[in-house]
């Protein structure tokens, strides 16, 4: 028998909505509905016509990733092929293009919102460079990567280039750096590699862009591999973390007045009011200097890197280990 909705809204049925989000949410599925329809005008840019990854949770199971639309996805969701090569299959993605859609993920209980870098209609661009800053473990994480960031703000500067930051909503940050068309997906990836490598010479203490973690010896992970068909939580989308908190656009000088935990699905509509920061923040797309692309090129992958290097390791373990008596 179909569960009966506790409500309808733009024609999605809703159900449960009284029920605990997840272990440790501070929230209900009603609390998650009521949140992004409150924000739907504001994260619907970061998501429109962009192939979309959601986090999902269900009830007393652990959260998971869900890339391709289950079979019983209405008709009305929007959707773009797309071949993944790692599991040799072609994956049907939607495209979160309107209100409507927004409230059927938010009834499926998806919290986390990933969409790509690049439009749907054109795979041959991204929009913008991410900089990942990821700190180590510790209590001090997020002040850790603040520091980081300021230190990309800077190599930004520097570079005659400028981007907006937000929270990751987890212990991390995003600054975000839009760029025009003119950009090739392997030079944007390129200009993401030489940003972060600037930053980590600014002060090589505090950030690093080593790959492989145990070379990163406390500091703070300048990520510069979200390029091509990565994704990255949009601003203004919740989490799966204590408290539900939200990935919140923040200006640059109150980047260290702030903690994650103050943006959360149950206060952040009443900090935002009326305004959409983060429309606000983000700079028009600009282009890249060429001498950042020039070093940016000169600058291996680090996932290509860190593979090799690793595979290096595990040879000279073998080595020792059969040398040991």
């Amino acid at each position: 028998m179909a569960t009966k909705p506790d409500e309808t809204r733009d024609g999605v049925e809703l159900t449960n909505l009284d029920q605990p989000l997840f272990d440790g949410a501070e929230a209900t599925k009603r609390d998650l509905v009521d949140y992004l329809d409150a924000v739907h005008e504001r994260i619907l840019p970061e998501l429109r016509e962009r192939p979309l990854s959601v986090i999902r949770i269900r009830p007393g199971q652990p959260k998971f990733m869900q890339k391709n639309v289950p079979k019983y996805t209405p008709d009305w969701v929007k959707t773009v092929p797309v071949w993944a090569e790692a599991s040799k299959r072609e994956v049907s993605y939607a495209l979160c293009d309107d209100r409507r859609t927004l409230l059927w993920f938010a009834n499926q209980r998806a919290v986390e919102y990933h969409p790509t870098l690049m439009r749907a209609e054109r795979w041959d661009r991204v929009t913008h460079l991410v900089l990942d800053l990821d700190p180590p473990e510790g209590d001090d994480a997020f002040a850790k990567a603040v520091q980081a960031a300021l230190l990309v703000r800077q190599a930004l500067t520097d570079s005659g280039l400028s981007g907006a930051v937000k929270t990751s909503g987890a212990k991390g940050v995003h600054v975000i750096v839009p760029i025009d068309e003119t950009v090739s997906i392997e030079d944007a990836a390129a200009a993401t590699r030489a940003l972060a490598a600037r930053a980590e010479k600014l002060d090589p203490s505090v950030a690093t862009t080593a790959y492989i973690k145990e070379d990163r010896h406390g500091k703070v992970f300048v990520d510069s591999t979200r390029s091509g068909g990565a994704t990255i939580v949009a601003a203004y989308s919740p989490r799966v973390r204590p408290g539900t908190t939200v990935s919140f656009p923040v200006g640059w000088d109150d980047l260290e007045q702030v903690t994650p935990r103050d943006f959360t699905v149950r206060n952040a509509v009443s900090l935002l009011g009326d305004t959409n920061p983060w429309a606000a923040q983000l700079p028009a797309p600009q282009s890249i200097p060429d001498d950042v692309l020039e070093e940016g090129r000169a600058i291996p992958v680090a996932r290509v890197i860190a593979m090799h290097e690793g595979k290096r390791r595990k040879r000279a373990r073998e080595a020792a280990d059969k040398d040991t008596p």
